[in-house]
């Protein structure tokens, strides 16, 4: 795609370059190599750079044996052998001379400090399913980059389809993030976007669902605490069913598939059915949340570890497997998922095992959410004061120093 400003002669031919086990000089370490060099990398060039200093990335993109660096000043004849330049120091002069000796041996040379002095200029680009995405703006970098982002983003909203896209195939366990629509991942929500079939449950964002085509089924897998719930194995087959019918089935949850999601229980009943699954990550409830809240679940001098526990079952019952005294006697933080409704008793196994009874508590509901809401305790208060405000799931349980911290606090 090509936005044309000015004249014909200053219409730039947009073309990709296969510079795989090519030779590109570089001149120049600063902010500008730095983020030219990613693209570069990527593509398999060898990159070699010539400047006076970097930047601390440029240099470990260097330690790392991802480029070839050498510290000192530019030289008529270094482009020597390559198929590729960029002129990116903060000289005008230097630049100048790169840019001549590049047209001299017959090389396309982008120069960063005046576009239209190079015989190459870089667009603004992206990977999207396979496509590589380029545009121009005469040399307007910010009004390329701005349209660019908005391509991208139609099309992982669908607002954009590619037609000639191959259809998609089988399952995708989709993490749909804590709660706030605008956290899933932009592979899920890409993924959403092609579905046929969308299992969802009660935690997964619903503003997603109602992004959907109207042709898309949707299957309410809802599992209601204490509540009526959809059996894990009429989800398997469900999730079998569609997927051998045809369809592209995504099974979207709240928070991360993998963590208290039994997306990998899904994963075994599909695989055994022999069908194709995709694993998408989701941004997990037990770091978003207390992010969210203010509070980190680790912190440099305070806590050195933390721990995700299930609070589906109370620490008594005889199909817990937590091993609480142990927990009550670590010094770091405790994020108890699912804990709500037990939350007198997690408080009195944690003092009973060595916990003090003022250990600091946050409860977050609705966390991300603009619903959310905060509980302030110790676990001596926490169950009095939930009851009282009434905290309902889902919600998080943030146990440790860190459930103190406030953005005022530190």
């Amino acid at each position: 795609m090509i936005e044309n400003e000015g004249d014909a002669t200053d219409s730039p031919y947009l073309v990709g370059l296969n510079l795989s086990g090519r030779r590109v000089v570089v001149v120049g370490g600063g902010t500008v190599a730095q983020r030219r060099l990613p693209l570069l990398i990527s593509s398999g060039a060898r990159v070699h750079m010539i400047t006076r200093a970097a930047t601390p990335a440029v240099e470990a993109m260097a330690s790392f044996g991802q480029i070839t660096m050498e510290l000192r000043e530019y030289a008529d004849g270094d482009l020597d052998g390559a198929w590729y330049a960029i002129a990116c120091t903060d000289e005008a002069g230097t630049n100048a001379a790169i840019v001549a000796e590049a047209e001299r041996s017959r090389i396309f040379c982008v120069r960063a400090d005046i576009a239209r002095d190079g015989t190459a200029v870089t667009p603004a680009s992206a990977e999207y399913d396979g496509l590589t995405l380029g545009l121009l703006a005469g040399g307007d970098h910010r009004r390329s980059a701005a349209v660019r982002n908005a391509v991208v983003e139609a099309m992982h909203s669908g607002l954009i389809a590619d037609s000639t896209d191959t259809p998609h195939t089988g399952v995708a366990l989709v993490g749909g993030g804590p709660g706030d629509p605008d956290l899933i991942t932009v592979r899920g929500r890409k993924l959403l976007a092609y579905a046929d079939v969308v299992v969802t449950d009660r935690l997964a964002p619903p503003e997603l669902i109602a992004e959907l085509g109207p042709h898309v089924e949707v299957i309410d897998a809802s599992k209601i605490p204490y509540g009526r719930a959809m059996a894990q194995e009429a989800i398997n087959q469900a999730l079998i069913d569609h997927a051998k019918a045809g369809k592209f089935v995504v099974r979207l949850k709240g928070g991360d598939p993998y963590v208290f999601g039994r997306g990998y229980e899904e994963l075994e009943a599909l695989a055994a059915e022999g069908v194709p699954v995709t694993v998408v990550p989701g941004i997990t409830s037990a770091i978003s949340v207390p992010s969210a809240a203010g509070v980190p679940v680790t912190h440099r001098g305070v806590t050195h570890e933390f721990v995700v526990v299930s609070g589906h079952v109370a620490p008594d019952h005889p199909d817990s497997l937590v091993d609480w005294n142990a927990l009550a006697k670590l010094k770091g933080t405790i994020v108890l998922l699912m804990a709500v409704e037990r939350i007198e008793k997690f408080a009195t196994v944690l003092i009973d095992g060595g916990r003090p009874a003022s250990t600091p508590v946050l409860v977050v509901q609705e966390g991300t959410m603009r619903t959310q809401r905060e509980v302030r305790a110790d676990l001596a208060t926490v169950a009095e004061k939930v009851k009282a405000e009434g905290i309902r799931p889902p919600a998080i349980v943030i146990i440790g120093t860190v459930a103190g911290f406030s953005a005022d606090s530190r």
